[in-house]
């Protein structure tokens, strides 16, 4: 085990904490702001204070935001008649990259996992229930390739369809740049199924 004095320790130990982050790396970050000049840090560590104490979730959509409800739940130009429903915050920052999408959001904060005890009751699905009216042509499930967001997708689409809405699934299958030789019989099989004339 590596000797670090308790203080530095400490901040490895947290920075092990984040996603992603193992051991070696965490201690490399430490390093690494250790070195920085002093303002910096106290430049790194006055964000991240601000910024859990200003950030909350939205009240309509559920992702992160400092004004509620966020820009693009408030954004007039947004077609408010189709939700994407996606299972984290983060998950909107990705589908927005990809500018194809011009609705709103969901977030379910989760899946539902009864491997790892959640149910329905601990996402965000009553919101989603309670966003449903007439208003709503359209719910996109974007939740992950896994049993954990299979799953979910299934237990939306049978809740929301007696609700009168079309629950639609985002398709899944070979990335581009991928090769079939490499690709599993999963993914293979819902390329098959998503399939369209060209």
């Amino acid at each position: 085990m590596d000797f670090y004095p308790v203080a530095i320790e400490k901040l490895i130990e947290e920075f092990a904490k984040l996603p992603g982050i193992g051991r070696k790396t965490a201690q490399r970050l430490t390093l690494f702001v250790l070195n920085l000049p002093r303002e910096e840090v106290e430049e790194f560590s006055s964000a991240l204070v601000k910024a859990r104490g200003t950030l909350k979730y939205c009240s309509v959509c559920g992702c992160f935001t400092d004004t509620d409800p966020c820009a693009i739940c408030s954004n007039p130009n947004r077609d408010k008649s189709i939700i994407c429903v996606v299972e984290n915050p983060k998950d909107i920052i990705t589908m927005e990259r990809v500018r194809e999408f011009n609705g709103v959001y969901h977030v379910l904060h989760g899946t539902i996992s009864p491997m790892a005890g959640r149910g329905p009751e601990d996402i965000k699905l009553r919101e989603l229930i309670r966003r449903i009216n007439g208003e709503v042509s359209e719910v996109i499930v974007a939740t992950n390739p896994n049993i954990e967001g299979e799953a979910t997708a299934m237990y939306i689409s049978k809740i929301l369809k007696p609700l009168g809405a079309k629950v639609t699934r985002i398709a899944h299958g070979i990335p581009v740049g991928g090769d079939l030789e490499y690709t599993d019989e999963v993914t293979l099989s819902k390329a098959m199924e998503g399939r369209k004339e060209i």
